[in-house]
């Protein structure tokens, strides 16, 4: 693939400013009663699609924006403080785009991307089961070759935007056994329409944050996808999973950043509002320090998940740090928004204030693109080899 192309900083800074004007009217207003409902946010999705953020880091060839992935995940972080789980929605579509952008021929991505990086299409991504998650090499769901198809037989679990996408780029076995030394090389990648005949989503899974972002186990019953379909040659699959997740950990990264930034945002608005003793609850050494700690941690995660992101512009090997971004990313989050609560003290434990829904929303990111327990093995693994 082409090289992104670098932009000026004013035309960077244009993009960040549109971006926060998006979040600002047509995000942030609506995000507290869409969660409240579990309401899953399409037209939203829409909206950021024909403002082009649906494909920013791919190439204009096929409409995508070129920009660099620096720029990209700045523009996530601005979505995700308005609205968490649009947030996660746009950087899993951009996941999901990743294998065909990369691995996919030029005839398919001229038949495909477009619709895809455009704002047309919205896309999920089918890797884990409920057995292999973090051991993604031993899932199960099986495509036979019959002729000029596969026939695919199993289940995906935990799949965002699960009954809603348009497509699933989907990790499927098609040789070996899971159970085999050699099980990651049976792994290969289907790009799975959305309306292919014994394709079902199971109901939406029931969880305590980022309601409004649907999440469901995906069913294939014989589900027959034509070979052309195929991303990336048979055996390629687990190759290209693990290479979008490096680059999929750097979104959960600058998403984490931004709820946080959100939490310490509405935190310092309510300590500067509040008064204690006759001054106002900021004033207090106390606060003082827990606020300092929160920015701190802030700034600190932002600055990982920039730092990865400036490596990968650069065709610098990112892994490691990108793995890195996504464990102090998504930690600080968590601590931040538990410290928002706090801030806010008892209105903090009330839906009448977004911290309460803040804190729920921080913990899925500390499990999902690989737990922080793996992020952290993955690292030494590279300390030690390197």
């Amino acid at each position: 693939m082409p090289v992104p192309r670098l932009l000026p900083s004013t035309e960077a800074e244009d993009l960040i400013a549109l971006t926060r004007e998006i979040a600002r009217d047509e995000l942030a207003p609506r995000a507290a009663e869409y969660e409240e409902e579990a309401r899953f946010p399409r037209e939203q999705f829409r909206v950021l699609g024909g403002a082009g953020l649906l494909g920013l880091p791919y190439p204009e060839h096929w409409g995508g924006g070129a920009v660099p992935y620096e720029v990209y995940l700045q523009v996530l972080e601005e979505v995700a403080a308005a609205w968490m789980s649009v947030g996660v929605g746009l950087s899993v579509h951009t996941m999901s785009c990743f294998a065909l952008a990369h691995h996919g021929t030029d005839a398919q991505r001229d038949r495909w991307l477009p619709a895809m990086l455009e704002g047309g299409l919205l896309g999920a991504y089918a890797l884990s089961e409920t057995q292999a998650g973090s051991d993604a090499a031993a899932l199960t769901t099986r495509a036979r070759r019959e002729d000029d198809v596969y026939v695919v037989t199993g289940a995906k679990a935990w799949t965002t935007h699960g009954g809603q996408a348009d497509y699933y780029t989907t990790m499927v076995r098609t040789s070996g056994s899971p159970d085999a030394p050699d099980r990651g090389r049976g792994v290969s990648c289907l790009l799975v329409d959305a309306d292919t005949p014994g394709l079902t989503a199971a109901p939406a899974e029931r969880k305590m944050g980022l309601t409004g972002s649907t999440t469901a186990q995906m069913l294939f019953d014989d589900a027959r996808v034509d070979a052309d379909r195929l991303i990336g040659a048979e055996g390629d699959g687990l190759k290209i999973a693990l290479s979008s997740l490096a680059s999929g950990r750097l979104g959960i990264a600058a998403c984490s950043v931004g709820l946080a930034q959100a939490a310490l945002d509405e935190a310092v608005a309510y300590a500067e509002g509040r008064t204690q003793f006759g001054r106002p609850i900021i004033d207090f050494q106390g606060m003082e320090f827990l606020l300092a700690d929160m920015a701190a941690a802030v700034d600190s995660a932002r600055a990982t998940y920039l730092d990865a992101a400036r490596r990968r512009d650069r065709g610098m090997p990112f892994g490691r740090q990108s793995s890195v971004a996504k464990l102090v990313a998504t930690d600080a989050a968590m601590k931040v928004t538990t410290d928002a609560v706090q801030v806010l003290g008892g209105a903090g434990y009330t839906r009448d204030f977004p911290v309460e829904r803040y804190l729920r929303e921080a913990k899925v990111p500390q499990i999902f693109e690989g737990t922080n327990q793996v992020q952290r093995m993955l690292i030494a693994r590279d300390l030690r080899s390197s």
